[in-house]
């Protein structure tokens, strides 16, 4: 094993006591730090100072995240840890409350509650604090006053960038027993059945020959079923990253489910450009096939360009994958910078060619929300439903949208407000 140099240690030990604390808080976040990596930390801090915020925050970076999907963490992290000069004990006690569940005065910023729930774990909650034991008990009456729903029900309706590392496992483990049935498309096709509604002009001639003419019986038919395909194109830039991680576990569900109908599941990423994942869906394994789908897919919590995306689909795969009847999924927030014009063409030819398009979009949780965004406006009057996607629950309703031809969601409203401004 190799042999480091003698570690020196900046003139303020503690400071290097907080580095080694806040190592630990990333590991437990998610993030792939050991020991070296930690000694290289303080060694970059000694070597580059400790006089400016930004210049710090740029040094622990660099030697703590090498994937782009560890950087919202890591700035949560780095963001609630080194706010206050003070020590993990007055730590816990301003991060308590947000990671106990009481409740807030704001929403959680993304990642925050991984973030927050990372620094409290496996330390010591008993901090003494000014408060004495009756506030705890007053606390935990509050509470469990403010859970009016029970946990699963509350978890159905959380948002996925809301949701504690706790939380989005429990999320996973609800998303992977959910289905998307569909029901069979209507076929001029038929087969044999006994009794069958048509009659087999043909089969029952050929029977009658065999007979020398005599017709002895008369075969019947139905309708055979013909079952659509699904595909979905999953936006993976940066402010979709954690939406299309929850949603890719559904997916997998949905690609491996037995008796849901769909003839096949295609499924494509895109950011800065379409990637094909259907292939790595296919495994059983959820861990696996989505870590083999992240490698392939390299532009995760990047930029976005919805506009050529979608035309990359439509010139490279439409004709392979949206015949006969296909229902086309796009999850994506709409917030591309591009020019419109390129986009609503792009968007106008996606929509003939499937039978169904449906827009999931994580946006629609906002009660305010419109079509100001370009994008937004250029793609909404080519889709047939507009509905969020940002809970387990918009995921159940999946189901009825499809089954339903009539159900528009939320685009009639929105239409009238884009006219309208």
């Amino acid at each position: 094993m190799p042999e480091y140099a003698p570690l020196e240690l900046p003139e303020n030990p503690r400071l290097a006591e907080n580095i080694t604390h806040f190592a630990r808080a990333l590991r437990k976040a998610g993030l792939p730090i050991g020991p070296g990596r930690v000694i290289d930390a303080v060694r970059a801090v000694e070597a580059a100072g400790f006089t400016s915020r930004t210049d710090f925050f740029w040094t622990l970076h660099a030697c703590f995240v090498n994937r782009p999907e560890h950087r919202v963490v890591f700035a949560q992290v780095f963001r609630l840890y080194w706010r206050d000069p003070q020590y993990m004990e007055k730590m816990m006690a301003l991060l308590t409350p947000l990671v106990r569940g009481v409740q807030e005065e704001r929403t959680a910023q993304a990642a925050e509650k991984r973030a927050a729930e990372a620094l409290l774990d496996g330390a010591n909650r008993n901090v003494d604090r000014p408060e004495d034991s009756d506030n705890d008990e007053e606390t935990l009456i509050e509470v469990d006053a403010s859970l009016t729903m029970s946990e699963t029900e509350r978890l159905r309706t959380l948002d996925f960038e809301q949701m504690s590392t706790d939380e989005v496992a429990r999320a996973k483990r609800m998303l992977a027993q959910l289905s998307l049935p569909v029901k069979p498309l209507p076929s001029r096709r038929g087969q044999a059945a006994l009794r069958g509604a048509q009659i087999d002009w043909r089969r029952s001639l050929r029977a009658a020959m065999r007979q020398g003419g005599e017709m002895h019986h008369i075969a019947r038919r139905t309708p055979r079923p013909r079952w659509p395909n699904l595909v979905v194109l999953c936006d993976i830039s940066g402010s979709m990253s954690q939406y299309s991680r929850i949603i890719l576990h559904f997916l997998h569900a949905v690609s491996n489910a037995k008796g849901a109908g769909w003839a096949r599941v295609h499924a494509f990423t895109f950011g800065t450009r379409l990637t094909n994942i259907t292939r790595h869906l296919a495994r059983r394994d959820v861990d696996a096939a989505l870590a083999a789908a992240g490698a392939e897919a390299q532009d995760w919590e990047g930029g976005t360009r919805i506009g050529d995306a979608i035309a990359t689909f439509n010139r490279d795969w439409s004709r392979r994958v949206t015949g006969q009847g296909a229902v086309v999924l796009l999850i994506t927030d709409g917030l591309d910078r591009g020019d419109p014009e390129p986009l609503a063409r792009a968007m106008e030819r996606l929509h003939l060619s499937s039978r169904r398009l449906i827009w999931l979009n994580p946006l629609l949780r906002w009660e305010g929300f419109a079509p100001r965004a370009r994008g937004i406006a250029a793609m909404l009057p080519h889709v047939d439903s507009f509905r969020a996607g940002h809970s387990i629950a918009s995921l159940e309703d999946l189901a009825q949208v499809i089954a339903r031809r009539d159900d528009a969601g939320e685009k009639a409203r929105l239409m009238a407000s884009l006219a309208s401004g």
